[in-house]
């Protein structure tokens, strides 16, 4: 089983907001999770970002493989916080 930390889309149409999960990478998108580490609303100005780092951390610790997108969404959050 391969564990990926990836975005699942919420919200209405036109409106997106995203839950940052770890999930299996054989289920679908928007389907079942393991847990719910953050969440990424790109509305707003600048885009508002919620994540748990420590979840992460684990998450990646243990073999988790984030997507393209929610690495550099960790990577611009992480800089933010050291300010």
């Amino acid at each position: 089983m391969t564990v990926k930390i990836r975005m699942t889309r919420k919200g209405n149409r036109h409106n997106p907001f995203y839950r940052i999960v770890v999930a299996d990478e054989r289920t679908p998108r928007d389907g079942r999770f393991i847990e719910i580490v953050g969440t990424y609303d790109p509305t707003k100005d600048p885009a508002a970002v919620k994540l748990e780092l420590e979840r992460v951390d684990y998450w990646v610790g243990h073999g988790a493989k984030p997507t393209q997108t929610v690495s550099e969404i960790i990577n611009r959050y992480r800089k933010g916080q050291a300010k």
